[in-house]
């Protein structure tokens, strides 16, 4: 069911705190991006995403959640999200979805990011797995850029839904069952942001509102079972899987992409954006 819960509208200064919390999580995401490496466990990743926002005196928004056991998620191949960390050992080839978040002073961030670990010109990945990550990166720029001109929040899922079919070669699904959605005093709030067309034009979009947009694609089948840890979400036909996220706010400028040290310039420029940093 589509989250109807009233929207929470940030200020500029609770929208920069949130930056400051994007800024931490973006250097933890950086260190254990550089940790996923063959040979290394899922929670040997875990430990170097915790050890940074420790040292940062972040709080992790993902431990405990729900009883949820680590700091990431960190979901292999078919594995789309909420994956657990843990003694599984990474292999050259593989697809790692790692998803984490932190709090600072009561306010969230959220971002996820796929790593293949090898590449196709090495022969050590597959290049539709590869394709398959660069489309869904490629898809949360069109969402996020989509948000700078959005009247209502369903207009992301249009863009997002329109670039991915649009994309030549073999199609790819986005998956319905799990969506991006509202963030700020909490990590998980109202609205649902759809990354499909849909009748639901969800709320309009105003200043103040704080999104964590994040396109999951697969290669196969939408599909999807969770597993006996009750977590662990996978495709039902073992198809492999990708995600991208990132946390972007809509203020009275502009927008501002919160996990993004430069505010999504780099990622923008190709959609003739710019960002607008906040309080300007």
């Amino acid at each position: 069911m589509l989250n109807r819960r009233q929207v929470e509208l940030k200020t500029v200064p609770q929208m920069q705190t949130m930056h400051r919390a994007g800024l931490v999580l973006h250097r933890a995401l950086d260190a254990a991006v550089a940790a996923a490496v063959p040979g290394t466990t899922t929670a040997a990743v875990d430990a170097v995403f915790a050890g940074v926002l420790a040292e940062a005196g972040a709080t992790p928004n993902f431990l405990g959640y729900y009883g949820y056991p680590a700091t990431i998620c960190a979901s292999v191949n078919e594995e789309v999200v909420h994956g657990i960390p843990g003694d599984r050992v990474l292999q050259a080839g593989d697809v790692l979805k790692i998803d984490g978040g932190c709090i600072i002073d009561g306010w969230h961030s959220d971002s996820a990011r796929t790593v293949i670990l090898g590449s196709s010109a090495a022969g050590t990945a597959d290049p539709e797995d590869e394709r398959l990550s660069e489309i869904t990166r490629q898809a949360l720029w069109v969402g996020i850029a989509a948000l700078a001109t959005a009247k209502y929040v369903g207009d992301i899922g249009d863009a997002i839904d329109d670039f991915v079919s649009s994309q030549p070669g073999a199609p790819l699904g986005i998956l319905q069952d799990y969506v991006g959605h509202g963030i700020g005093t909490a990590m998980h709030q109202a609205p649902d942001v759809l990354n499909y067309r849909s009748k639901h034009r969800g709320p309009k979009v105003k200043p103040g509102l704080c999104l964590a947009i994040e396109p999951m694609l697969v290669r196969g089948s939408l599909e999807t079972d969770v597993l006996e840890d009750d977590w662990t979400v996978v495709t039902r036909d073992g198809a492999r899987a990708s995600q991208w996220e990132h946390s972007v706010a809509r203020h009275r400028g502009g927008i501002w992409v919160l996990t993004e040290p430069d505010g999504g310039a780099a990622g923008l420029a190709a959609h003739g954006v710019v960002p607008v940093p906040l309080g300007e």
